[in-house]
């Protein structure tokens, strides 16, 4: 492979450059924002009961760590965000290959589909408590009832705008719409697929949270919750950050996928 060129070695150059500034730049915002929410608190600029700080977060922390309560409620949510993901992206898919085998199929389910996305998910809650009891399949229906109607209807438009013109090459070879889907459609819409997977596992995240508050006892909506009622807002706030560190986590991890897959395909 030819070395390349004193053109692209200074442009590759820049653009590490332009990287480095940007990560240093995400990271000196984040420090001076601890700092000055520690400085805040400690010279009562705000209520540090209230507000807690970024030291009183730590100890809490740390206090958890020690008897080891908090790996309980981490792994908890974690768990149930990782099934509930996988659940939605295996049901959406098969059912947007359903809708997309029956043309007539999806325009009769298309308007209740709409209509179940747009429904606030939080008003599902309350009736999954009653209907399945305050236990983890709750939780992680919970999950999947706020993604799984979006993810469908993003699967299903992302096979509807498959290129027509592969479609007809198929046909016109003798193939079948089994083949049309194997070879064209599928394949084709990996990148919607990666893409809606980066949405799912927020918006799952987000539903085991919100069935957390209401029909769970372990978890970190449920130390949210607890942390408020006892007024223990150190508590609150401690899990509020590790639900963000967890949220990057996983979409680096769709991120890895992502590059894979690339690769692969």
């Amino acid at each position: 492979m030819a070395e390349p060129s004193l053109a692209q070695q200074s442009f590759l150059e820049k653009r590490k450059r332009k990287l480095r500034a940007i990560t240093f730049a995400r990271l000196l915002i984040f420090l001076l924002f601890l700092l000055l929410w520690e400085i805040s608190a400690r010279t009562h600029l705000i209520d540090a009961f209230i507000f807690s700080s970024p030291s009183r977060v730590f100890h809490m922390f740390v206090s958890m760590v020690s008897d080891r309560s908090v790996f309980l409620h981490i792994g908890s949510t974690l768990v149930e965000t990782l099934v509930s993901f996988l659940l939605v992206f295996v049901l959406s898919l098969l059912a947007a290959v359903l809708l997309w085998l029956s043309h007539s199929l999806s325009k009769i389910l298309e308007p209740y589909l709409v209509v179940l996305n747009s429904l606030p998910k939080s008003a599902l809650a309350p009736l999954l408590i009653v209907w399945l009891g305050a236990n983890m399949k709750t939780i992680i229906v919970a999950g999947m009832s706020v993604a799984i109607f979006g993810s469908i209807l993003t699967i299903y438009t992302g096979f509807s705008e498959v290129d027509p013109e592969k479609i007809k090459l198929i046909y016109t070879l003798g193939g079948t719409k089994r083949n049309v889907l194997w070879k064209v459609v599928l394949p084709s819409s990996i990148p919607i697929f990666i893409n809606t997977m980066k949405v799912n596992i927020g918006l799952c995240l987000v539903g085991v949270v919100i069935g957390e508050f209401i029909g769970s006892r372990r978890g970190l909506g449920y130390l949210i919750i607890y942390g408020s009622q006892v007024f223990q807002l150190d508590m609150v706030l401690m899990s509020i950050v590790i639900l963000c560190i967890m949220a990057m986590i996983l979409y680096q991890g769709i991120n890895l996928a992502e590059k894979y897959c690339l690769k692969r395909f």
